[in-house]
């Protein structure tokens, strides 16, 4: 394992089918806090179990409502970040294929990504409970942001289409995230810790399939053993050095 970022380089010039796995860390840059760090506060002073759950949505979707409701404003404000940045900049030279994350905040289509497969969903649209009726996210924006519950024509609360704690991923995403993971050269893990399962699988699956393995996280995952690179390093300023460094 190297942690030299010229390896690192060499690694993405001589790669031609680039998969990025991001997680949190990866908006971090960006002012989102990582709901999973014990310092972000999120989960302060409300429990997962209680407030971001399926079933504890069923059950009573206010708790949730008024938990992120800050946390959507937070988001909407947000800017992509250079490491963003540096992520669409290979796709456009070829190199990258797909984006797989684990972030709901949209911020890799806004930097100019094309292919980003969103594991945990996304905070465009949401769906009512009762009928199934899809409705764009911005319709219920200003009720969602008061920390309120917006409701459906039919009545049914709306759910964003975000993956709560005990759901299961979309079938057709994650299938499509596993095919990329098993055809790639090179994965870039970035801004993950890979804790969150399945998407902590992907790399094991990427290194059965002969791929290469690129780690840019601040924290030590269980990849690193297996990395040809590994980069202790903040995503928004290791990234765009490694684009810099191809060039």
């Amino acid at each position: 394992m190297s942690t030299s970022v010229s390896h690192a380089v060499e690694l993405v010039r001589r790669a031609e089918r680039i998969v990025a796995l991001t997680g949190a860390g990866f908006s971090t840059p960006s002012g989102i806090p990582d709901f999973r760090s014990p310092t972000s506060g999120v989960w302060q002073h409300a429990d997962p179990a209680v407030v971001a759950s399926l079933h504890a949505f069923r059950r009573d979707p206010q708790p949730f409502y008024r938990w992120i409701s800050p946390l959507l404003g937070i988001m909407l404000r947000a800017e992509p970040n250079a490491a963003h940045y540096a992520l669409a900049q290979l796709e456009r030279n070829g190199k990258l294929q797909t984006v797989i994350t684990q972030n709901i905040d949209g911020l890799h289509q806004r930097a100019g990504s094309q292919t980003v497969l969103e594991l945990h969903g996304h905070i465009r649209s949401a769906t009512c409970l009762q009928c199934g009726q899809h409705d764009a996210a911005d319709q219920h924006l200003a009720t969602a942001l008061a920390g309120a519950v917006p409701f459906c024509s039919c009545g049914g609360a709306l759910k964003p289409d975000v993956i709560l704690f005990d759901e299961l991923l979309p079938v057709d995403t994650w299938q499509a995230a596993e095919q990329a993971a098993q055809e790639c050269d090179l994965l870039i893990v970035a801004g993950t810790g890979l804790e969150v399962y399945p998407a902590g699988d992907l790399p094991a699956l990427a290194l059965e399939h002969g791929a290469r393995l690129l780690v840019v996280n601040y924290e030590a995952t269980w990849a690193d053993d297996h990395a040809d690179v590994v980069l202790r390093d903040d995503v928004a300023a290791a990234l765009p050095r490694l684009v810099v460094g191809i060039n």
